[in-house]
């Protein structure tokens, strides 16, 4: 028996049937996973929503309302005991933090006060900037318990009332603008 040649036609037909094969394993194992992944998404939402408002019964992350913010979009997240607001968690964000953009969840009390603040994601200078994560320093803790309205969110050598991060103003600043992005997109949001 001869051995036969690899035409053009024959290489295409084999590389068409190996790309239908690979993709309807893709897509298979996409649908497969898919809700699982939304769970653990929104699971890891309620956790962080829970670490920044009082304690709650609801979903949050299923009830959701947005404001634009800046040419973004701030996400506030509806904490809810029984039929009464606990609290609300915001989905903030600054762009003129050092390492570029900055976000943080911020909780608010119905009444404007700043429970506690949590960051998302960040990209500024280990052993400084990161300075803001609660796990490295208690940096972030003074803003709790503080209202927008009589706590000035800038650092005090912009006239505010915030004690600046040690050689990293810059990110004092981004951490500043996003909770104040957070506290006026809050007071024109239509709270639920």
């Amino acid at each position: 028996m001869a051995k036969k040649e690899s035409t053009f036609g024959s290489m295409v037909v084999t590389l068409f049937l190996v790309t239908l094969a690979s993709s309807a394993a893709l897509g298979f194992v996409y649908e497969l996973t898919r809700v699982p992944i939304a769970n653990a998404k929104a699971a890891k939402k309620n956790l962080a929503i829970k670490r920044v408002t009082p304690e709650f019964d609801n979903q949050p992350g299923e009830e959701c309302y947005k404001v634009p913010a800046g040419g973004d979009t701030i996400y506030f997240y509806i904490a809810r005991k029984g039929d009464d607001t606990v609290g609300y968690a915001a989905e903030t964000f600054s762009n003129q933090a050092f390492g570029g953009s900055l976000k943080l969840l911020v909780g608010f009390l119905p009444d404007g006060t700043i429970k506690e603040t949590a960051v998302l994601e960040h990209r500024e200078t280990p052993g400084l900037g990161d300075k803001m994560v609660k796990s490295k320093s208690d940096w972030s803790r003074q803003f709790e318990g503080k209202n927008p309205d009589e706590f000035l969110l800038k650092v005090k050598k912009d006239g505010g009332d915030v004690d600046a991060i040690t050689a990293s103003t810059i990110t004092s600043r981004a951490y500043c603008d996003a909770l104040q992005r957070a506290y006026e997109s809050f007071k024109e949001g239509d709270k639920q």
